[in-house]
């Protein structure tokens, strides 16, 4: 396809997966149970940390943690008991288990015993001064996300960041939902320090399969600067909203499987 082709392909699939009907079979139907700020911040952290394997066992395992967590999930955080997480034990998904999760709660409380928001986890004072630049913010929150005493190693594996030249699909997927506004109803944009036009798209097995497809990405494998590859073309088309066109190429990965191949 030559540019104004691609463009205008790009943008009628983005059309058609960022609506509402788009949320029920995602994870994002997660955090979009809840109104209060701090409720869809943990469901959304949550859902995007868990985001891996069938949408819908990923949406039933995302439901199970709330439960026990009461539906409340910043009540929870907040003002459990040490008593309380005994709900916890017993959890897992793929290979995160219940001593992650405990970490998880032990993290979240200590966060937001001193923060109102969880997008304050993803900066630091140089970044608030010097300008804030994604890549540095996915640093920063690993290294402080593990500065508790007592986290497991095995958690470590959990929260990537770019210092490990991981996609860190997760996490860019999860900043998108908070960061993201426009009128559709899907993304959230309820964090105003982090802007639209720095996000990275989430570069999973079907973002990255269309992308090549489409010649978005050459590099040949797929780690850091392959996101950051795919975000640049992307802000060819939009250089305020690059991330939009996850919409596009997901909906084209896993909505239609598509022939690839006509393109």
């Amino acid at each position: 396809m030559d540019f104004v082709s691609l463009k205008n392909f790009l943008e009628d699939k983005f059309a058609q997966y960022n609506r509402i009907d788009f949320i029920e079979n995602d994870p994002i139907c997660i955090p979009h149970q809840y109104s209060k700020k701090q409720d869809i911040e943990i469901a959304a952290f949550f859902a995007a940390i868990l985001a891996w394997g069938q949408r819908k066992t990923i949406i039933n395992k995302c439901n199970d943690l709330l439960v026990r967590m009461d539906n409340k999930p910043y009540d929870f955080i907040l003002n459990h008991q040490d008593n309380d997480l005994k709900s916890m034990l017993g959890f897992k998904h793929r290979t995160f288990n219940d001593t992650d999760l405990l970490y998880f709660v032990s993290f979240l409380k200590h966060h937001y015993q001193q923060n109102d928001s969880l997008e304050k986890a993803f900066l630091s004072p140089k970044l608030q001064s010097d300008g804030l630049i994604i890549e540095q913010s996915l640093n920063y929150f690993r290294r402080y996300f593990f500065s508790l005493p007592d986290f497991p190693h095995r958690t470590m594996k959990h929260i990537s960041s770019p210092f490990q030249k991981s996609t860190c699909k997760r996490l860019n997927m999860f900043l998108r939902w908070m960061v993201r506004k426009d009128n559709k109803g899907v993304d959230f944009g309820i964090w105003n320090t982090l802007k639209t036009e720095n996000l990275i798209c989430p570069c999973d097995v079907h973002v990255d399969r269309v992308a090549r497809r489409l010649k978005l990405i050459t590099r040949k494998q797929t780690d850091w600067k392959t996101a950051i590859e795919l975000t640049e073309n992307l802000r060819n088309f939009d250089a305020n909203d690059p991330v939009k066109y996850d919409f596009a190429l997901f909906g084209l990965g896993v909505e239609e499987k598509l022939n690839l191949m006509k393109w």
